[in-house]
């Protein structure tokens, strides 16, 4: 058939596209130029710079954080927010170091008032709950003072702590004084003793007055407090005042005027003590005085315990409580 030999004719259409070929170039050729730009402007600012300035850029491209030596954060100072910011630092700096030295000793004495406080209160609880203490309580005076804690144990009719004018403590004296050196011994500040007198004089002996006597008073309490617990190193000053500091001034010669006074001081004053008396790190005592053999004797039965053996403890009623 005729039809079946007519040839197949494929017309094929060719798209024209407009007259460009993308933007792909306009994005790499704004790469260039910003390369080019920044390429020049190093150039520029290395032509201009110093050689210390390119010895510190050299530097921060080598350790940019600036361990090492040549490295430098900041290898060019434009005089703007870097210098401000160093500035401010130092300011800051300089401000807290000034309200640290402003603050540091109220903090300080803050703090040590606080365990002032605190002893006062374990020391009025040890009176109350220890027998021998709860015993003898109206003879124990506690109190603060701007030295530090004051413990003033003091006489009373009919239950003096030394015999008349004598140095050697009576058996409850002692007792007291072991139980306060347990809780003394325990602290890191030095201890101050003090003996008193009253206003009668002293007759016992030639050029022996109520001084040597105060002095005597305080040296035997403070063994008794190291045979106690109290470290020897502790003990800061030991005096004795006669009657020239009177508990009573309107009763010179009242039995309360005859005390032994124990004071745990603060910090500042057992510095202005050291440096009162010219010394160092040292502790200082005043006034001792050398063991004699009957000091000597006692404090051996004080240590071995049989004290008691040569004077009995009275009944409580003996006391006149």
């Amino acid at each position: 058939m005729a039809g079946e030999d007519q040839p197949i004719i494929i017309k094929r259409k060719k798209k024209v596209v407009g007259g460009h070929h993308g933007g792909s170039w306009k994005v790499a050729f704004a790469d260039f130029a910003t390369a080019m730009m920044a390429f020049f402007l190093v150039l520029w600012l290395t032509s201009t710079a110093s050689p210390e300035q390119k010895l510190a850029v050299e530097g921060y491209f080598r350790d940019p954080v600036g361990f090492t030596e040549g490295g430098s954060p900041n290898p060019v100072d434009l005089e703007g927010s870097a210098s401000v910011v160093n500035e401010a630092t130092q300011d800051v700096a300089d401000s807290q170091v000034q309200i640290k030295d402003e603050v540091v000793d109220q903090l300080s004495d803050t703090l040590e008032k606080r365990r002032m406080q605190e002893l006062f209160q374990e020391l009025k609880q040890r009176i109350e709950q220890n027998k021998t203490l709860q015993e003898f309580k109206d003879q124990l005076l506690i109190d603060i003072t701007d030295e530090g804690l004051r413990i003033q144990i003091v006489d009373r009719s009919g239950r003096p702590m030394f015999d008349s004018g004598r140095a050697e403590l009576k058996y409850y004296s002692q007792e007291i004084l072991f139980e306060l050196a347990k809780t003394l011994g325990s602290v890191n500040n030095k201890l101050s003793i003090t003996g008193h007198t009253d206003a009668t004089p002293f007759n016992g002996r030639p050029g022996y007055t109520n001084w040597e006597l105060s002095a005597d008073r305080a040296n035997t309490a403070r063994r008794a407090l190291v045979a106690g617990g109290v470290r020897p190193e502790q003990i800061a000053r030991v005096v004795g005042l006669s009657d020239s500091v009177l508990f009573d001034k309107e009763n010179p010669t009242a039995p309360v005027n005859r005390r032994i006074s124990i004071i745990v001081l603060n910090k500042k004053t057992a510095e202005d003590i050291q440096h009162s008396a010219g010394g160092g790190d040292v502790p200082v005592i005043d006034l001792t005085r050398p063991t004699d053999a009957e000091a000597q004797q006692a404090m051996d039965k004080l240590k071995a315990g049989d004290w008691q053996q040569d004077k009995p403890k009275p009944a409580p009623g003996e006391l006149n409580w």
